[in-house]
């Protein structure tokens, strides 16, 4: 039901961007919903929105009960109450990965977005330099390096798409291109025995 857009999680995806909407508050869709919406289906189980440190405040201030419930006490994060999925907020200005200040940060959403199937999705630049900057600040978050290594595979990126990422990120993003053009000239992955 996922990979056909028909899950709780889509559900509550277009549910809470019909309420962001409404509000008139700035945001963009990221994590792995912006990864499908991008051509990489994969699955994922909560929806993640950047939003700004205000729309933030407005959000908790307009949907708190409406609909929607903190997990626990003074989280950021909101759960849709029907679909029993969780809304994660990813507020601009601050950091992936580790939280630590660097180069990349949480953009503002206004004027970062495309529109994909009539949702805000952050767009690829800035979603692969979230990613790449996140997996390579925190080992918890590796699967965020292999979701820039499926984008490169199956959007055929270039390897001049660096040129259009931060300069903290692009070695990274070279790295990660050069192997994907290197298991993709063999065609099979390596015998670890």
């Amino acid at each position: 039901m996922h990979f056909d857009e028909k899950s709780a999680v889509f559900d509550a995806a277009r549910r809470i961007v019909e309420r962001l909407r409404e509000l008139g508050i700035p945001f963009a869709i990221v994590g792995g919903m912006a990864l499908f919406q991008h051509q990489y289906r994969r699955f994922t189980e909560d929806v993640d929105i950047l939003v700004t440190p205000e729309g933030l405040r407005r959000i908790h201030a307009e949907l708190e009960g409406l609909g929607y419930v903190v997990p626990f006490s003074g989280s950021k994060q909101l759960r849709d109450v029907e679909k029993g999925v969780r809304i994660e907020f990813l507020v601009s200005g601050q950091f992936p990965g580790d939280g630590k200040p660097k180069p990349v940060a949480f953009p503002d959403p206004e004027g970062k977005t495309v529109e994909i199937g009539g949702i805000p999705v952050l767009r690829l630049p800035e979603l692969v330099e979230l990613k790449l900057a996140s997996g390579m600040t925190n080992v918890i978050r590796l699967k965020d390096l292999s979701d820039v290594v499926e984008l490169i595979r199956l959007l055929n990126l270039p390897r001049n798409f660096a040129d259009q990422l931060n300069p903290y990120v692009r070695p990274k993003f070279l790295e990660l291109w050069d192997g994907v053009q290197i298991g993709g000239a063999t065609g099979s992955e390596p015998d670890l025995r």
